[in-house]
């Protein structure tokens, strides 16, 4: 593979790494943060995708990302609702938000499977004719993510350093001190889904503007691919304060999108493309393990290499 191959794959994968990243730091505030597994992902991608998509096709692309975080916002609230007050266990409620969500998003997108931007003009087409003639006129979707992550980025550090941040935080340690200490827990898990889910839904709505296109199965496996992401980060960064650990799922993000488009670079068949995100989640949770466990694994060898010697 030449130089050139080379760093245009890298710009590829920082493109899409950095709009993957914005489902990664919502996972990185239910997941690590609150303590909840959130399976409503995939859906609520897709969510943000079909409205920020037919907003933008109506003829208004920067109402758009608003009109997709809201959207999100309230597939946050129904997950949130039915694990706090219907009792539905946070892995089911995830799981019947997302297949709700499959015919919510058929609806939107006027009983279609497949929505064509071709001709609509997005944030992206709008950057591009505003860095015309500079230097970065060819980075105009890199600038445009960058510039996401970083406002997500900054209000998610800032956010986790109020009252409420620090109590949703403390929710995802210890519900049962959280109650002790006046703090509604209900309100706190609703709150962190609803932040979440709307980072999702802008992950999902600048996907679509920036390809021009959304099919229903866009957000399909967008949790598996945000879970490796956000493990992957964890394993540079470790337990480390917030802003690192921010950085950590961006740089994450960055690098799971670079081996995926690796193998895509390998002619790797379509089919096998989960099997790779499967294998990458698999060595960025047993990783960390593994390596605690090498030394003593050198011991047993070198036990039984002496044992057969003597």
């Amino acid at each position: 593979m030449s130089l050139a191959s080379f760093l245009g794959l890298a710009q590829t994968a920082l493109e899409l790494g950095l709009i993957s990243s914005l489902t990664v730091l919502a996972l990185f505030l239910s997941y690590s943060m609150l303590n909840v597994c959130d399976l409503s992902t995939d859906g609520c991608f897709t969510l943000g995708a079909a409205v920020g998509a037919v907003v933008a096709i109506s003829g208004h692309p920067y109402l758009a990302i608003p009109a997709a975080m809201g959207a999100g916002i309230l597939s946050g609230f129904i997950t949130a609702l039915l694990q706090t007050k219907m009792g539905v266990d946070s892995l089911l409620a995830g799981i019947i938000v997302n297949t709700a969500l499959y015919s919510v998003n058929i609806a939107v997108m006027g009983n279609a499977s497949l929505l064509n931007m071709n001709k609509t003009e997005t944030v992206f087409t709008k950057m591009k004719q505003l860095l015309e003639g500079s230097f970065l006129s060819s980075q105009y979707k890199i600038v445009v993510a960058a510039i996401a992550v970083i406002l997500v980025g900054v209000f998610l550090f800032l956010f986790l350093r109020t009252k409420l941040g620090l109590a949703i935080r403390a929710t995802g340690n210890n519900p049962d001190m959280v109650r002790s200490s006046s703090i509604n827990p209900v309100f706190t898990t609703i709150i962190g889904l609803c932040v979440a889910n709307s980072f999702t839904a802008l992950s999902g709505c600048l996907l679509a503007q920036s390809q021009k296109s959304v099919n229903i199965d866009i957000g399909s496996g967008m949790v598996t691919i945000a879970l490796a992401s956000l493990l992957i980060g964890n394993a540079f960064t470790g337990k480390g304060k917030v802003p690192v650990r921010i950085l950590g799922a961006v740089l994450g993000a960055f690098i799971f999108r670079l081996v995926y488009t690796i193998a895509l670079r390998f002619n790797m068949p379509a089919f096998m493309l989960k099997l790779v995100s499967s294998v990458i989640v698999v060595i960025a949770i047993s990783g960390p393990y593994l390596k605690k466990q090498l030394p003593l694994l050198k011991r047993r060898f070198s036990h039984r290499t002496g044992r057969r010697n003597a």
